[in-house]
């Protein structure tokens, strides 16, 4: 929050010197002394006046402060915006809430009908069908096989749900929602499961009832795949209650990538609070977004010309040009603009940094704009002792989960880009009281990097306004909004709703 123009300085002066100053000012008395004769001589002396000026300017240099300056606050101004930059926002006193129904508390005791699922992407693409998968469980009254991982075509990733995720915790946390196994009973092994290809985006309930229920009754297994935003985002509150309980409740990680990110966090925050940015600045990034790195012409044809031998990998609107892509603020900030954002918003020079994410495309010099104006600046590479990360190295997803425990326990988290991580992690936090995430407001503040007749001091206050209610306070939920991104109201409640709802 920055300080208005109006703000004025005061020199805090006690009131009994000014007092006693006064009254001598309006004595009528003078009185002439030896000393005072001196005094009066010196003031006459103009060798005294030159040691006067000398002097000033020695201590107004020597503070950085110029007697003259239009803006005389302009020291107190900056150790304001420092400070308010660690400073969290005002959660409202909202808690995580998760009071079921007593209809959805009944557990389910069918022994006959199982539900099989294929999750892909990376982890966090699979963390979102995980809890998709728990939640149609929960709808077609059926056991839910433990999540089968498909090898990532990209990563090469072998991981299983047990390599990433505890397996104990989750089907403990959820005994009473929804009964997991770890495999088919042998009852049932050798039923060929009927699998269903054909669900819609955003499917309801009702849906998912009226098109699976017969099929797992008849045959008693069904196994889907592709669950990505197959489910509705609007479903009934018990089951918007069950989304927040297997994201923010049940997938907890493995405990060797718990310990480690755990250990890593404590590196960070051993000298003070740290802010951790999640970079997307990798190759597949700039190609699939339809967007250049704008390190150089040299680099931003190689991203076009894989992006025309692989056409399939855009995933942004084609019918616009980049720079369209650009001011609508669909693609990643590169890392002068993330400079500048945080700069803007008050990030100190001396701020201890956390990066996540990919080699940046162009290798790790095209981060020099961040490490220049922040030189603590470290990743996970950095802060692990020689053979710590050795066992997950080979794999992204296990690395992926060390950067989310980071970002997650951070004091301050910003992502350069959308995605399923920054989401994930946004709504991780808003979950344990809101802590400070910035959410940058790419379209509306481009045109304002562009313009560059703005001194950097116009730029600064209009990047603070912009984001003054972007920077993790409560938000709710609206309609085809994921809740695990906006806990409120479902997931989370303070005094206020819960008066409201008695």
């Amino acid at each position: 929050m920055g300080l208005s123009k109006n703000h004025q300085c005061y020199i805090a002066v006690p009131s009994h010197i000014v007092n006693s100053h006064l009254q001598n000012m309006l004595s009528s008395e003078k009185k002439i002394t030896p000393l005072s004769r001196k005094f009066k001589l010196l003031l006459t002396n103009p060798r005294f006046w030159i040691f006067l000026v000398f002097l000033f300017g020695f201590v107004g240099l020597w503070l950085d402060f110029l007697p003259f300056s239009q803006n005389p606050c302009s020291i107190s101004r900056e150790l304001f915006t420092e400070s308010e930059f660690w400073k969290q926002p005002d959660g409202l006193g909202y808690r995580p809430c998760l009071n079921f129904s007593k209809t959805g508390r009944e557990i389910l005791k069918d022994k006959t009908r199982y539900l099989m699922v294929v999750v892909s992407g990376g982890m966090n693409q699979q963390r979102n069908q995980i809890v998709d998968a728990v939640v149609i469980a929960r709808i077609l009254e059926a056991a839910l096989v433990v999540p089968i991982f498909q090898v990532n075509p990209i990563w090469a990733d072998e991981s299983e749900f047990s390599d990433i995720f505890n397996l104990d915790h989750f089907k403990n946390v959820l005994g009473n929602d929804v009964r997991i196994v770890s495999s088919l009973p042998s009852t049932h092994v050798m039923t060929r499961p009927v699998e269903e290809k054909r669900t819609p985006l955003h499917a309801s309930p009702q849906w998912i009832r009226s098109h699976y229920t017969r099929k797992l009754r008849r045959d008693g297994v069904l196994l889907l795949r592709g669950l990505d935003s197959r489910l509705s985002k609007d479903l009934p509150s018990d089951l918007q209650k069950l989304r927040c309980k297997v994201t923010f409740h049940a997938l907890r990680f493995n405990p060797s990538i718990l310990e480690l990110g755990n250990k890593l966090t404590e590196r960070m925050r051993s000298k003070g609070p740290f802010l951790a940015l999640h970079l997307r600045m990798e190759k597949d990034v700039w190609v699939r977004t339809g967007c250049l790195p704008g390190l150089s012409h040299e680099y931003d044809e190689m991203i076009n010309n894989e992006r025309k031998r692989r056409p399939d990998l855009l995933t942004s609107r084609s019918n616009i040009t980049y720079h369209e892509r650009k001011l609508a603020g669909l693609c990643p900030l590169n890392a002068l603009e993330v400079t500048r954002l945080i700069k803007a918003l008050g990030a100190p020079k001396g701020a201890r940094i956390y990066w996540a994410g990919g080699t940046p495309f162009g290798g790790k010099e095209t981060l020099q704009p961040l490490t220049k104006e922040f030189p603590h600046f470290y990743n996970k590479e950095d802060l692990a002792l020689p053979g710590e990360l050795e066992t997950f190295s080979k794999k992204a997803s296990l690395m992926a989960a060390i950067d989310y425990i980071v970002c997650e326990n951070s004091d301050v988290f910003m992502p350069s880009h959308g995605g399923n991580m920054g989401h994930a992690i946004q709504g991780h936090r808003a979950y344990a009281g809101h802590k400070k995430t910035i959410t940058p407001n790419k379209r509306q503040m481009l045109p304002h990097f562009l313009n560059s007749s703005l001194s950097e001091s116009e730029f600064n206050k209009i990047i603070l306004d912009l984001h003054k209610d972007s920077l993790g306070q409560p938000d709710l939920r609206k309609r085809g909004r994921d809740v695990t991104k906006y806990p409120v109201p479902e997931c989370m409640c303070n005094s206020t709703t819960i008066h409201s709802s008695m």
